[in-house]
């Protein structure tokens, strides 16, 4: 039997969310979505212009807490870039693991979308700030693995309770990054 037209858009982004969870993103059709929904493709299109943008809405919280992460970067170096992306990241990654997991796979092709591209740069800050703002390649190394690993855990650790996951994701940071140098000039002591 087929369900009433959804009243809100609420319907159609938790349909959306857990197919592109399931089948992935390329997987789902906006035809699977209206009949996970009980409604038609019309209805569908009536709420979101195409696909993308009903990703676009799903992402749109993990998107801005991104971008403030970004700006909360800027005017950091050093240590202090360091930590502050390090528990920027682990946080952001820990409160938006679900979404972090629908993409799973995709985020590359994803990026190659208009509404996505400017997360490439942002991810590029953010590498650069978990490195210590350093081109040493071992410091560039760790970064880069934290930036996958985290994701990858978030997205492979759903139902890891916040108070269990966020700590360990921390520490694993701590160790894994390499230590940013003192900038200050050290001064040798005359014996």
């Amino acid at each position: 039997m087929r369900r009433a037209e959804p009243e809100t858009r609420g319907e159609i982004l938790a349909a959306a969310a857990r197919l592109f969870g399931a089948t992935g993103y390329r997987g789902t059709s906006l035809q699977d979505i209206a009949t996970e929904v009980g409604c038609s493709k019309a209805t569908v299109l009536y709420h979101f212009a195409n696909k993308e943008a009903l990703l676009t809405e799903l992402m749109a919280p993990a998107i801005s807490v991104l971008r403030a992460l970004d700006e909360r970067l800027a005017g950091l170096t050093g240590a202090a870039a360091q930590q502050a992306a390090a528990e920027g990241f682990v946080d952001l990654a820990v409160r938006f693991r679900r979404e972090i997991a629908l993409l799973r796979g995709e985020f590359p092709e994803l990026l190659q979308q208009p509404a996505f591209a400017h997360i490439q740069q942002i991810s590029e800050r953010l590498l650069d700030a978990l490195a210590g703002h350093t081109d040493r390649p071992a410091a560039r190394i760790a970064a880069l693995v934290l930036l996958a690993g985290i994701s990858e855990g978030c997205a492979e650790f759903v139902e890891v309770p916040e108070e269990e996951l966020r700590p360990a994701l921390l520490a694993l940071t701590r160790r894994a990054l390499e230590p940013v140098p003192d900038p200050s000039p050290t001064q040798d002591k005359e014996t």
